[in-house]
């Protein structure tokens, strides 16, 4: 590494663990860039950076378009605030390729807390895979640990894979639904309601209580058929409306609840592990396919193929085959 990016990694990584925003903004734009140079600069931050990360409770925040995830963030992270915590929001929108996110809307609805030096609010980059954008969001999540915020909101679009994703990165998944949508599930697979550990119906005010509330009770019976959570028991639900501050510590008591059963019981840290090693497995299959298709024999064999598909010399499949098949080359 040349002298001059030494100095950069030991500036930037100083003002991290000095808890300074424009540091740890800078940091996780290295993270981001997708050249070598920045990669290896990033790396070091990263790695320099380890040792004082972890010191968290990384909580995963989903729901439908609509359901109120940016005004609910805004409104809990004033009450963290409060507590006296430091905010770190991260926001996932792999379906925007071209915007980057909603990141612009995102703190015009979280207004009250975007100018505290208390809060940091960052988008993950929109990437062609989703595995790049859950790495991203990975590395900003320790970065942001490492300074000093000890309170991680991760938030997701809530339309398709990145609820998974964030789900084997955080400690507590919490989903967000309308209310009056309990017989439908809102559209929502099974499968996401399944991985979360505290369900909380949006907008419970004015003429929406009362139907939030029922729709709290139907999601509370169907709590009792899904497999038991993290802990071990049924996911717990709940109402709240963002405009109603001692909602606010309700939410948040849940939540709490969960992360301290898991502490409890000594699940939080083999939990971590599990979420670094697939991490690990993942992003290495994410490099290695990203290196073998830059690859010139590939690039070519892949062209050559495409145009035979075009041509209807070749089906898809067997085209796969034949360009997986056709001499693995170095990466």
């Amino acid at each position: 590494m040349a002298p001059d990016e030494i100095h950069i990694v030991r500036q930037i990584t100083e003002g991290v663990l000095r808890g300074e925003i424009g540091s740890l903004a800078k940091a996780i734009t290295y993270t981001e860039s997708t050249l070598p140079k920045h990669q290896q600069i990033a790396s070091a931050i990263l790695e320099n950076c380890l040792p004082h990360s972890g010191n968290s409770l990384r909580v995963g925040i989903t729901g439908v378009p609509g359901v109120g995830k940016s005004t609910f963030i805004n409104a809990l992270g004033k009450y963290l605030r409060t507590q006296g915590h430091r905010i770190a929001v991260l926001a996932i929108d792999p379906s925007s390729s071209r915007s980057k996110g909603s990141i612009l809307g995102d703190k015009t609805r979280m207004s009250d807390i975007a100018a505290d030096p208390g809060v940091f609010i960052r988008p993950s980059p929109a990437a062609s895979s989703l595995g790049g954008v859950a790495a991203r969001t990975r590395e900003a999540i320790l970065l942001c640990e490492a300074a000093g915020f000890d309170r991680i909101l991760v938030e997701t679009v809530g339309v398709g894979q990145s609820e998974t994703k964030v789900y084997d990165m955080v400690d507590v998944f919490t989903l967000l639904l309308l209310p009056g949508g309990g017989d439908e599930l809102q559209g929502i697979k099974k499968g996401i309601v399944e991985l979360a550990d505290v369900l909380i119906v949006n907008k419970a005010d004015g003429t929406q209580l009362e139907k939030a509330r029922e729709t709290a009770k139907q999601y509370q019976m169907a709590m009792t058929l899904m497999p038991p959570g993290k802990t071990g028991s049924t996911p717990k639900v709940s109402v709240c409306s963002a405009l109603h501050e001692p909602d606010m510590a309700v939410v948040w008591e849940k939540i709490a609840e969960i992360a301290d059963g898991l502490v409890a019981e000594g699940k939080l840290l083999p939990m971590r592990e599990e979420q670094d090693l697939q991490w690990f497995e993942e992003y290495t299959g994410f490099l290695l396919h990203r290196k073998w298709l830059e690859n010139e024999s590939v690039i070519q064999l892949r062209e050559e193929l495409r145009n035979r598909i075009l041509n209807r010399e070749i089906s898809p499949g067997k085209a796969a085959e034949i360009l997986v098949s056709g001499g693995l080359p170095s990466i």
